[in-house]
């Protein structure tokens, strides 16, 4: 009788997840050689390829992608066993704060992991602006948080960097006319980034909207009514990323941040642990590299 591996499978599964082997690795605190021989195995194994590698380039063949569908389930039900049955039980409530723009697609993948390791432990989420988080933080109110800034504060490390983009609507002409009209909410973290840029760079502007809803600000952007800024990842499928040309200015790099003070206590340190790990490997699922 053949039996899988659950060390290769969570291997193949963390490729899919991240992008690729060396991303795979950094998330499993492995090699890429030790990655690359997981898959090797479990290659061998199966007597299948499971993933094509051209141009610097990996990617699942049709085997591989009905394999990670087959694996995911395996390593839900074996992290649930493990995380119920060991004898060190951990009990409590965590308070997680995220800005929404950059919830997903980790933030959800962390939360599946964790409650799988610490199924007793619940973990509250807050969406808020990063500006809001730090207060809420400095106040005791959450335990851990993420931000998106410019640089990054005492107390914080960066677990990764995206770029800020001009957003307006599908096919959309509001980023030509002058006054530009922009959409942010009032507590934005990019809303005092956006307006420095644009009297440096001497363009009239004035602001659409005068709001705390981020729903009034998207509805006037995929209105043509205005524009915005949002991180690369974030832009939703409606609006789309502006290429102005020169015509507006560069609003160059994000900081993706994480703040929290573990101390002595494992449960916040494990979850920690895991957002850096989900940061630090951030990638297209899609188009993959070795």
């Amino acid at each position: 009788m053949r039996n899988l591996d659950i060390t290769t499978l969570r291997s193949l599964v963390a490729v899919a997840d991240h992008g690729g082997v060396t991303r795979a690795a950094t998330a499993l605190n492995l090699t890429q050689s030790a990655v690359s021989m997981q898959i090797k195995r479990l290659e061998e194994m199966l007597d299948l390829t499971l993933l094509e590698r051209a141009n610097r380039r990996v990617s699942l063949t049709a085997p591989g992608e009905q394999l990670v569908g087959y694996a995911r389930r395996m390593l839900d039900l074996n992290d649930e066993v493990m995380g119920r049955l060991t004898e060190e039980t951990f009990e409590g409530e965590l308070a997680l704060g995220v800005p929404h723009d950059i919830v997903y697609p980790v933030v959800p993948r962390v939360l599946k992991q964790f409650n799988a390791a610490f199924p007793r432990v619940k973990v509250n989420l807050r969406s808020s602006s990063t500006l809001r988080l730090r207060e809420a933080l400095a106040r005791g109110e959450v335990d851990v948080i993420l931000t998106t800034e410019e640089g990054v504060g005492e107390g914080g490390e960066t677990l990764t960097q995206m770029n800020l983009r001009w957003t307006g609507a599908q096919g959309g002409v509001s980023w030509k006319r002058r006054p530009l009209r922009l959409a942010f909410c009032r507590q934005c973290i990019f809303r005092p980034i956006v307006l420095r840029k644009l009297d440096a760079a001497g363009v009239d502007w004035e602001l659409a909207v005068d709001s705390e809803d981020d729903r009034a600000v998207e509805a006037l952007v995929s209105a043509d009514l205005a524009v915005g800024a949002l991180l690369e990842s974030s832009i939703p499928p409606h609006l789309e990323a502006i290429h102005p040309g020169g015509a507006l200015p560069d609003l160059g790099i994000q900081k993706i941040n994480l703040y929290g003070n573990a101390g002595r206590d494992a449960v916040r340190a494990e979850l920690m642990r895991m957002l850096r790990q989900g940061f630090g490997a951030l990638t297209s699922p899609v188009l993959m590299s070795a």
